[in-house]
């Protein structure tokens, strides 16, 4: 897992480092750090609201679809899968926006657990020796935090490492701070004491779970307005999703450093608005001349390479083949063939193999040797 961390963190080192180079504050930094991630990832957002936005299009048409093969599940499939064809849509979409999200938080969590590599850009071996002097593995992923928390009461330990070391340190110490809070601390509902540091970390997972809140809540309340007929099916799911990502997010942000749960209240506050906003440039009479052009795009396509199947086909193509091996399996019949009759050509095909097998590595083999 650590070697994980360190190839997604590397990148992300490089632009906190470009940051705080300008802000010379960690908590500033994150903001804009925060800021710049969710431009990049402007044009998947717009994609993945583009493909929700479409799909509610489709809805009305998949309802009949279902009402009109409810006892035939393979046909259904068979038919959605020629109408997500037709028009161009992938319900599958919104999996990469999760994934990439997955992706930055592991970055963040890398850089700011280990700020004097990504941050103060200091050498490994130096690193090593000052956890050493800590009296921390290097391989703990907080070593680096652990070192700089030892630091603060024992300067003179470190006057090994040179000057450099101990005043690059020693100031950054001091910016790591969101009102006098270091957020390399990881937040308690049960401090020592109820400090002013103490009560600015335990706030940030709460803040965190709010901001959280905020966008599930709106999203409930967009996907109810504008799609009725899934909240009314789903809305135990949504209920779930609505209140259990909030507590998700104040539970793991208990479990980090602070700086990553400030990272999360500002990620969602930035999600919030973007939704909000693409939201708004999504209107109904926009989707309709989005769709036409797509749906043409699509057809394009498909002339072009008749023979070509999308990963979403091969997809469902692979579930219905397995349902109906299974559906096949599990009834008295199976394509005309009792069961009975389904276990005796089940049989000789295995006899058939191990007669392959046997001839193959010179074996002898006898029909009797199947016999149980």
């Amino acid at each position: 897992m650590n070697a994980l961390y360190d190839i997604i963190g590397v990148p992300f080192g490089y632009l906190m480092r470009l940051i705080y180079s300008f802000c010379n504050n960690y908590a500033v930094a994150i903001i804009v750090f925060t800021v710049v991630t969710k431009i990049l990832l402007l044009p998947v957002n717009y994609k993945t609201q583009k493909g929700a936005a479409r799909m509610q299009l489709l809805n009305p048409k998949l309802e009949k679809l279902k009402k009109s093969f409810a006892n035939n599940p393979q046909r259904l499939q068979e038919e959605q899968q020629k109408l997500y064809q037709q028009e161009g849509v992938n319900p599958m979409g919104s999996c990469l926006p999760a994934f990439i999200q997955m992706f930055l938080l592991f970055g963040v969590i890398d850089v700011i657990y280990k700020p004097i590599t990504h941050i103060l850009d200091i050498s490994k071996s130096v690193i090593e020796e000052a956890c050493g002097i800590a009296g921390v593995d290097i391989k703990n992923l907080r070593c680096e935090l652990m070192t700089m928390e030892h630091l603060r009461d024992n300067g003179d330990k470190y006057a090994s490492l040179g000057e450099s070391f101990f005043s690059k340190v020693s100031q950054f110490n001091e910016r790591f701070t969101l009102f006098g809070a270091n957020l390399g601390k990881t937040p308690t509902i049960h401090p020592e004491s109820w400090t002013k540091e103490a009560v600015i970390l335990a706030a940030i997972p709460f803040l965190a779970g709010l901001s959280q809140m905020l966008v599930s809540v709106y999203s409930q309340i967009h996907q109810k307005k504008t799609n009725p007929t899934m909240q009314q099916a789903g809305g135990g799911c949504m209920n779930v999703m609505m209140y259990g990502l909030p507590l998700l997010s104040i539970w793991f942000a208990f479990q980090v450093p602070a700086g990553v749960g400030f990272y999360w209240i500002w990620s969602s506050i930035f999600s919030f608005i973007i939704t909000y906003a693409l939201n708004c440039y999504f209107t109904p009479e926009r989707i309709k001349e989005i769709n036409e052009k797509e749906k043409e795009k699509a057809r394009i396509y498909a002339e072009k390479h008749p023979n070509k199947k999308s990963f979403m086909q091969k997809m469902m193509e692979q579930q219905a083949a397995l349902d109906q091996q299974n559906g096949g399996s599990s009834s008295g019949k199976a394509n005309g063939v009792s069961r009975s009759e389904q276990n005796k050509q089940n049989r000789d095909k295995l006899k058939e193999a191990r007669k392959r097998m046997a001839e193959k590595y010179g074996d002898s083999y006898e029909e009797n040797d199947d016999e149980d």
